[in-house]
């Protein structure tokens, strides 16, 4: 069995991650389906498995690509590391500040000052984590990566609960990441979709975050050891519902957040994707039934430039005005003259996807894909 069979279960789950991506964030209209939408606060929905599920692929591709830098010394690793963590965490900050230039109260064009773009995010945080992981599993060993993930966790419920507010530490006002982002960044380059100057991706917020890093090169690292048989299936199933029971458990006590990025949401995430790879991997490599894995390993093969691509495409969408307003909400007038507008939205966001994916499969054809 070749490398790219072997492993055809890790390329398709980080495809399927960014594929759902791309949909939940590109929703057409102002009605959307519910598990299209993230939890408002507390709980949990399919949406709010995404980015963690991407963050669980970046550390599977970790699991294949760290023993290399091991092999070629220390200097290697310390240049690609900060190499990469560097550009992926500029393009997320650039891609806030794109277009850099926005029309003024007299409808001219003028220079987007920096001083109030966002400065963490998606993007951002996916640099943090893969560079604060890669030196975790560089130097200590995956006995010391569980260790390092217990204690990281339980710090973060500690410090949520000692430095959030006493009537509610867990809230959107009184969290503890809310004040230590407000004091270092300033409201102006946090977050205001929720209202409030919020950051999701927030600085404290980032240290359970690294978990699912970690958890999902664990578990690429135990695939490549193992392979793809039935006891490696069996071993990643229960794992993963074990990881889910402790943090429905854990939940009476820390709530499921995504917002917060609470300890119980890291393990209920990271649960769900064990079950979820182990699942792929008895239908694609127990099974062989492959035939719909194509489409999803276009997305698998860019990831991150279909992800970049797709989130400047509709920010130029927005820009491009119309006689309706832009040309985004153009053409999703256009979808709801035929259908309702919860399946109109939808179907924009279906679209946009399919969109995405073009581009991904033309870069496919031609054996150019975009690494970092």
């Amino acid at each position: 069995m070749s490398e790219n069979q072997r492993y055809l279960s890790l390329d398709v789950f980080r495809g399927m991650t960014v594929c759902f991506m791309i949909i939940v964030n590109t929703g057409g209209g102002p009605i959307n389906y519910a598990p299209l939408l993230h939890a408002s606060w507390h709980g949990f929905t399919p949406t709010d498995l995404v980015f963690p599920s991407f963050l669980f692929a970046v550390g599977n591709a970790m699991a294949f690509s760290l023993h290399k830098y091991e092999l070629q010394g220390e200097g290697v690793f310390w240049r690609k590391t900060l190499k990469r963590t560097a550009i992926i965490f500029l393009l997320g900050f650039l891609m806030y500040w794109f277009p850099f230039y926005r029309p003024d109260e007299h409808g001219d064009w003028a220079f987007k000052s920096i001083t109030t773009t966002r400065i963490l995010g998606v993007l951002q945080r996916i640099a943090l984590c893969y560079f604060f992981a890669s030196i975790i599993l560089h130097y200590g060993s995956k006995r010391f990566a569980v260790w390092f993930s217990a204690f990281a966790l339980l710090l973060y419920w500690i410090v949520s609960y000692a430095y959030g507010d006493a009537n509610d530490p867990y809230s959107l006002a009184g969290n503890a990441g809310s004040k230590i982002d407000l004091w270092l960044f300033g409201e102006q380059h946090l977050y205001h979709g929720e209202g409030v100057p919020f950051e999701p991706e927030g600085l404290l917020s980032t240290l359970p975050s690294i978990v699912n890093v970690i958890f999902g090169y664990l578990a690429g690292d135990f695939i490549r050891r193992y392979g793809n048989k039935y006891e490696t299936i069996a071993k990643l199933m229960l794992a993963g519902a074990l990881l889910v029971f402790v943090a429905l458990t854990w939940d009476m006590v820390f709530p499921i957040n995504k917002k917060l990025w609470t300890s119980s949401f890291v393990l209920l995430t990271v649960g769900i994707d064990l079950m979820v790879l182990s699942l792929l991997i008895y239908v694609l490599e127990i099974l062989h039934r492959t035939k719909w894995t194509p489409f999803f390993l276009v997305f698998g093969k860019n990831p991150l430039f279909i992800y970049l691509l797709s989130e400047l495409l509709i920010i130029i969408m927005y820009m491009i005005p119309t006689k309706s307003e832009n040309l985004q909400h153009s053409v999703y007038l256009g979808f709801e003259k035929i259908f309702s507008p919860i399946n109109a939205s939808f179907l924009f966001a279906f679209f946009f996807m399919l969109t995405c994916w073009a581009v991904g499969y033309v870069l496919d054809k031609r054996k150019i894909y975009i690494r970092v």
